[in-house]
């Protein structure tokens, strides 16, 4: 579990907060393998003896106060007994999890046994269900009736038992490739919207998606109870679904919206039915976790769509065509990984504290507050939290107590507060795993599923100052929280709002800075600038990454408008994959690294800003970009002719992308480029210091540093 805070010094009251403009929160990622120092959690058993706080019901841990009969909690400090059980527990501590570690990760009763475990996607793109576990397989359509206004005529269940459709791979595999050669197109990519097709002699409609699906969440769901432990649909779409429930009207894109004068970077990002997300709260209740593949270009309104995905914890991924798509890869880069399912996230902080807005592919629990449900979850899944105090006084009233008693040394004007995330969760555990920890023989040859608690309790100082805030600074979750917030801000007001929010956001970080460090200073009610004002944050190195991030940030195709040409599906699903990535893959999407090698296995600098003039001021041969969703690999007009090119596999440049791609939630796409002899235009749009802002291309003065120049006068412009 990785947790990363945007200060690792809170701020100590409203004011300083306010004073500092320094957004508040953290980003969370629970099913990684390691914190973010990299350190692993000590494991342990019988997480459900695990102490809990009668007030607020936080878990006992390494911060809390222990006597011998009883035990302080960290996070509101009441006083709880111990029973008789923990007591004799906590007598040898070298022997409890919780003893040791603050980032704990105990087994919980009520384990269950697979007899086989399969490792398959789940095809929910079929016309019909496939009985592949007969000599012969056997393929039974359920047609979508136009008559019935798209309601399936009879139950799934009743065509199929569920239990008689499940298959397991090991045996049925030839059988389920042979089922799978028999689909076959019912439309082609170029079809008009609801238009009939004849197959076989039968008239199909069109894409009836929304009908599908929730035929399948029911089937899925049975009445009986849940026959598995995570049921993932993989489901692929060539284009909007157009067809009896949840069909999607595509008119909404297109040049009326100029000729009426809406906003279409306003208009098209709500959704236009409920269906989908109230299909999504379906799915959830039948621990059922969709992931959506749509590979069109045309308008599918994904808007509509996404809730279906991330509300029950899949993913949204958007293919413009089949000829580069790496949908297969995906695919299986997906089933490839260790996943939990069945997990619910909950958030608790010290009393003087409290989690604001939410964010992240999750189900809000209907009744308790901060508690997220999430059918499946991987390593790079992240969510986060921004923060508000509880009241106006803050962790001060602490420091004041403190203060009275003999205080002797530094440590004793500090006020800790602490936060504490627990993550329940359901995993499968090979057998060479269990045997390991002596539960179960290796011989057995069998997965068994195991409910886990991860719990990670952290403790944070505050600060003393706004420059030790501003000294405390993390910048990547700070990119982390203002993402969410400007993809919030476009959601409800759109996309030039989104912008602006961005925008006066940096404006009024560098005024308070500049405030705190007595370059602007009031009197009579007014301002004054006292020195040249610094729109670098030069006597912080902690934020002087912001303006850049900022800058990336504005020239993304997440917040560039409309009629720049940004297609809203494209939008969405930037959204969708912005909001669910770790700070760092994040920096990465907004702002690519680009470095540089003198050969294919011989690296020069470590990283370049994204301009040409740091091209060709370096003069080296190679460019390699990392941009996340893209690789590329860029060889200067200049360079020896006699260097290898594409790269060999065997060199380091390639050893570096492929660790790359193997570390990454998605396949990246990785291209080749020779300057002056391929099209460049891929790599070439990544160098955004020497683009306008506004996306109206290259200016006569460079991008970056007239954005800067423009700052202070933005920065008075506040002031009064």
């Amino acid at each position: 579990m990785a947790v990363r805070a945007t200060v690792s010094r809170f701020p100590i009251d409203p004011d300083s907060q306010e004073a500092s403009g320094v957004p508040w929160g953290l980003t969370v990622t629970p099913f990684a393998a390691k914190d973010e120092n990299d350190q692993a959690p000590a494991y342990g058993l019988d997480g459900h003896l695990l102490p809990r706080c009668e007030n607020c019901y936080a878990y006992f841990n390494t911060y809390c106060e222990l006597d011998q009969w009883a035990w302080n909690c960290s996070l509101c400090g009441t006083l709880n007994g111990l029973s008789a059980q923990a007591i004799s527990r906590y007598s040898h501590p070298q022997s409890c999890a919780e003893m040791m570690s603050s980032f704990i990760d105990l087994q919980l009763p009520s384990s269950e046994e697979f007899l086989e475990l399969t490792k398959s996607a789940l095809q929910a793109a079929l016309e019909g269900l496939y009985d592949v576990q007969g000599p012969i397989p056997v393929v039974k359509n359920v047609f979508v009736r136009q008559d019935t206004e798209g309601i399936l005529p009879i139950e799934l269940e009743d065509v199929m038992p569920l239990l008689q459709f499940l298959a397991p791979v090991e045996t049925c595999k030839d059988r389920i490739t042979s089922a799978l050669e028999t689909l076959r197109p019912i439309t082609s990519w170029e079809r008009t919207p609801g238009a009939g097709q004849v197959l076989d002699g039968v008239l199909m409609g069109g894409r009836g998606f929304g009908a599908a699906m929730e035929a399948l969440c029911n089937y899925l769901g049975s009445e009986y109870g849940n026959t598995f432990a995570l049921a993932r649909v993989f489901a692929c779409l060539s284009g909007p679904p157009d067809y009896g429930p949840g069909q999607l009207d595509t008119r909404r894109y297109g040049e009326q919206y100029a000729s009426k004068g809406e906003d279409a970077d306003c208009a098209l990002l709500p959704e236009q039915t409920p269906f989908y997300k109230d299909l999504a709260a379906v799915a959830v209740q039948a621990g059922v976790c969709v992931d959506i593949f749509a590979v069109t270009n045309e308008y599918t309104d994904l808007a509509s769509l996404k809730f279906l995905s991330i509300e029950s914890g899949g993913s949204l991924f958007l293919y413009a065509n089949t000829d580069d798509s790496t949908l297969p890869q995906d695919m299986y880069q997906m089933l490839s990984r260790l996943y939990a399912f069945n997990c619910v996230l909950r958030l608790r902080t010290s009393t003087e504290f409290k989690p604001g807005y939410s964010y992240g592919h999750f189900f809000p629990d209907p009744q308790y507050e901060n508690v997220q449900h999430i059918i499946c979850c991987d390593s790079f899944a992240t969510y986060a939290y921004d923060f508000d105090f509880s009241n106006n006084v803050g962790f001060s009233r602490f420091v004041i107590c403190k203060l009275l008693q003999i205080i002797q040394c530094y440590y004793d004007y500090i006020f800790f507060s602490h936060l504490q995330i627990a993550f329940q969760y359901t995993v499968v555990v090979p057998p060479e795993e269990l045997s390991s920890l002596g539960l179960v023989s290796s011989s057995r040859g069998k997965h068994s599923l195991k409910r886990r608690l991860r719990i990670r309790t952290l403790q944070y100082g505050t600060a003393q100052n706004l420059n030790d805030l501003y000294d405390s600074v993390d910048p990547e979750p700070v990119l982390s929280l203002l993402v969410h917030t400007v993809i919030l801000a476009s959601l409800e007001q759109g996309v030039r709002e989104g912008r602006m929010l961005l925008h006066d956001w940096l404006v009024i970080l560098t005024a308070k800075y500049n405030e705190a460090f007595k370059h602007i200073q009031y009197k009579n009610g007014s301002s004054s600038i006292t020195a040249q004002m610094d729109v670098t944050f030069s006597q912080c190195p902690q934020l002087q990454p912001l303006a850049r991030l900022v800058f990336a940030l504005l020239r993304n195709l997440l917040l560039r408008f409309h009629e720049e040409g940004v297609h809203p599906d494209y939008r969405i699903y930037l959204q969708c994959l912005f909001s669910a990535l770790e700070p760092s893959s994040l920096h990465r999407a907004i702002y690519p690294m680009l470095t540089s090698y003198s050969t294919p296995d011989k690296p020069a600098y470590p990283r370049h800003s994204l301009s040409r003039a740091a091209l060709i001021s370096s003069g080296s041969p190679i460019f390699f970009l990392d941009a996340f969703t893209t690789l590329s690999v860029f060889y200067s007009s200049t360079a020896d002719p006699s260097l290898p090119f594409p790269p060999p596999h065997d060199c380091l440049l390639r050893s570096t992308i492929n660790k790359l791609k193997q570390d990454r939630c998605i396949t990246p796409k990785l291209v080749f480029i020779w300057g002056g002899q391929d099209d460049a235009t891929v790599f070439e749009n990544y160098l955004i210091e020497e683009q306008d802002v506004d996306g109206s291309g290259l200016t006569s003065v460079m991008g970056f540093v007239s954005f800067l120049e423009d700052i202070p006068q933005s920065v008075l412009e506040y002031m009064k």
